[in-house]
């Protein structure tokens, strides 16, 4: 059906506007590189911030690669983010922040999202496209996102890292002075991707694991492990590392 043709529309609100509640995802800007007088102010509000800036609701960014390459695993982790969930159930509250991209310079992140029935809901109706990593933008909008809000921890999973590392390890950087420590799963064995994994889970504080394509289990015990330190700091990690091996994974490597 033929249609007049439509006024301009008006900007769209930058990314780290809040996201509406009904669980569908907004995009990312694009990283910019962060002058020398932005870095200062930074570096001041990061100080003056009180590692629980998120009050009693533990906050967990969840970030996925959604290219093509991924697409079993996200199958996999649509039926396991629940798993997230139901271990933090006895522990506190926790609010999950999806952000994930694919395709030619897509790059998403949802509202805060407290269910886990919509939090698969929204998985569910993402397919995986071909392209280029984007992790920078990732960890720029986990940062945008604990200067506005606060948040406990950062999840990542993907295979492969196709970006400047310097770059990367200047942003995690950042994260690592709010005290938001990086969780980075990585699937298969890219040497690239887990040197760089490696140092983003250093810089942050956070811990690198490996987990094998497709093995469910594995997954399982590293998302359960990092949604328990997000409603419970360490001490439930300890807590849980008393049973599960992710658990100890993940503590073995924190500062």
């Amino acid at each position: 059906m033929s249609r007049d043709p439509a006024p301009p529309k008006a900007p769209t609100k930058p990314a780290s506007a809040q996201p509406s509640s009904s669980g569908s995802a907004k995009s990312v800007p694009d990283v910019k590189p962060s002058a020398p007088s932005d870095i200062a102010a930074f570096v001041a509000k990061a100080r003056a911030m009180s590692p629980n800036a998120a009050g009693t609701r533990g906050r967990l960014v969840f970030a996925l690669d959604a290219t093509m390459s991924r697409q079993p695993t996200w199958d996999m982790a649509c039926a396991l983010q629940a798993d997230m969930f139901r271990e933090t159930a006895g522990i506190g509250s926790l609010d999950i922040r999806l952000v994930y991209y694919r395709g030619l310079n897509e790059c998403r992140a949802s509202g805060w999202i407290s269910d886990s029935a919509k939090l698969a809901k929204l998985m569910g109706s993402i397919d995986c496209r071909g392209g280029h990593t984007q992790i920078g933008r990732v960890l720029s909008e986990a940062r945008r996102e604990a200067v506005a809000s606060g948040i406990k921890a950062v999840v990542f999973v993907g295979d492969a890292m196709e970006e400047s590392v310097d770059d990367l390890c200047a942003r995690a950087g950042e994260l690592g002075l709010l005290k938001v420590p990086v969780f980075m799963f990585q699937e298969g064995h890219d040497a690239g991707a887990e040197q760089a994994f490696r140092e983003i889970a250093r810089l942050t504080g956070g811990a690198w694991c490996r987990f094998d394509p497709g093995a469910a289990a594995q997954l399982r015990e590293l998302l359960r492990a990092a949604a328990a330190y997000a409603a419970g700091g360490k001490e439930a990690l300890r807590r849980l590392s008393k049973t599960a091996a992710g658990a100890t994974q993940l503590l073995g490597q924190m500062k």
